[in-house]
Formats: C-alpha cells, structure tokens, sequence
C-alpha cells in the first residue's frame, strides 16, 4: 500500500511539473511524462518489452488536455502564429501517421534511443547555437511540409508534444523564442490527439499491459498526471513571457540534456 501512494505521489509531481515546462518552454510536457514512467513501470511489474510503448502512449494522451491549457495561455498573449499552425496542420498530421507506424512495430530500445538521441542534439543546439539563424523566414513548400512532417513523424515517436523540435527549427529561420514557445504549444495538440488514438490501437489486446490500459495508454497514468499539469501550464505560461529569453534556451536545454542522459544511461542497465 505505502509503494502505491509513492508511485501515485511521483506521477502526481511529474504532472505539475510536466504542465509547468510545458506552458515555460512549449513542449507538451512528454520530455518529463515519458522518462518519469519508464522508470516507475517496473514498480507496477510491467514487462521491460512494453514500458516504453505505455510511456510515449500515456504521455501522448495527458498532452493533449496539457496543450490545450497551454495553447490557449500563450493565444491570450498574442504568442501563437495561426497562419503557421494551419499551413503545417496536414504534414504533422502525415508525419504522425507515419510514426505510430513505426511506433508500434519498433523496440522500446529502439524508442528509447530515438529519444535520448533527439533530446541531447536539440539541447546541444539550444545551449551553444540559440539565437544563430540561417534564413530571415520559414522556407516555403515543399521543404515546409517535410519540416512538418519531420516533426510530427519523430514526436510522436518519442511521445512529445512537438515543442523539442519545433522550438529550435523555428528559431533557426528568425521567428522570436516566445513566439515559436507559444505555437509548439499549439502544434501539440495536432499531434497529441491522432498519435494517443493511434498508440492505443497499436496496443489493443497486448496481455502483457497493466489494468485500466487502452492500448498503450493507461489510464491510472493519465488521471493521476494529467489534472495537475493542466493546472500548472498557465503558470509556466505566465512565467515564459516575464523571463529574460535567454533563460528560456538555458532551461530548454538543461531539460533536454539531463532527459537525454537519463534515457541513455536506462539502455545500459
């Protein structure tokens, strides 16, 4: 009894603070979800083949309410470029298919890896090349759909709400941090939604998950998270347009580094 109030106290701490960086930096708060339940699954005597599938796939379903909350924080501050939102709707979208495919057939080392791999290049990026551009706007199509898609395609993989990725790539063609903060935001609710649903298929029927699970999302995970992050997120919101920019990179890439690391050192053990 004393290890399930632990576990539910942790997966309650992970959910503010999942909601706190998801409105501070734009991610939807998977960086933090994901590794947080790989590391208590096995205390829920979950097979080590199906952790992090139940991971990415609980996370992507707490993002979707945490985006929401986020979105809608940073819309209020004139932070979210609608225009962009629409124009990359369809190739995230494609980009999300494509990885619940993938998703679903691949390891969970596999998936681990992708993760911790994806997380150090972008806080390397983050923490040593911020504010360096290379073009004074977004490039037009067809090259904007396959950033879309790349997006979608690899966030939904590692069970993210977008904002590792679209952040920096934002950043790169000019587009100010608050502004690119407060779209990621946005653009992880078109993920989140097609990429829980899909994970949830792909999982239906595994006898190996725990109870209360659809899938490859479980549902114990997703009440104890998701009602603290959707609280937290307005702070973090708030908090994103009182900070000096700068801080808002360092803070992205420590996050992104010590998650990296974490996810890394998880394959060696």
């Amino acid at each position: 009894m004393g290890e399930l109030v632990i576990l539910a106290g942790v997966l309650a701490c992970a959910g503010a603070a999942a909601g706190l960086i998801a409105g501070l930096l734009g991610v939807g708060g998977g960086i933090v979800i994901v590794p947080v339940l790989v590391m208590l699954l096995p205390f829920a005597d979950v097979p080590q083949e199906v952790r992090m599938h139940l991971a990415v796939g609980t996370s992507l379903a707490t993002i979707i309410a945490t985006s929401i909350i986020s979105a809608r924080a940073h819309a209020k501050r004139g932070n979210v470029d609608f225009a962009l939102l629409k124009r990359l709707a369809v190739p995230i979208a494609v980009g999300v298919i494509i990885g619940i495919v993938i998703g679903g057939r691949v390891s969970g080392n596999v998936l681990t890896a992708i993760f911790a791999v994806i997380a150090l290049v972008v806080a390397v990026h983050m923490a040593f090349f911020q504010g360096r551009t290379i073009a004074p706007k977004l490039p037009r199509a067809p090259w904007l759909d396959g950033i879309g898609t790349v997006i979608g395609g690899v966030s939904v993989v590692m069970g993210i709400g977008g904002g590792t990725l679209s952040v920096p790539t934002f950043t790169l063609f000019s587009m100010p941090i608050k502004k690119a903060v407060g779209t990621a935001a946005a653009i992880g609710l078109i993920i989140a939604v097609p990429g829980a649903i899909g994970f949830a298929v792909a999982g239906w029927g595994n006898e190996a998950l725990p109870p209360a699970s659809l899938g490859y999302v479980n549902l114990v995970g997703f009440a104890l998270i998701a009602p603290l992050s959707m609280a937290l997120a307005p702070v973090g919101a708030k908090l994103a347009h009182a900070l000096p920019a700068v801080w808002l990179s360092r803070a992205f890439a420590l996050f992104l580094a010590a998650t990296g690391i974490r996810m890394l050192f998880s394959l060696t053990t």
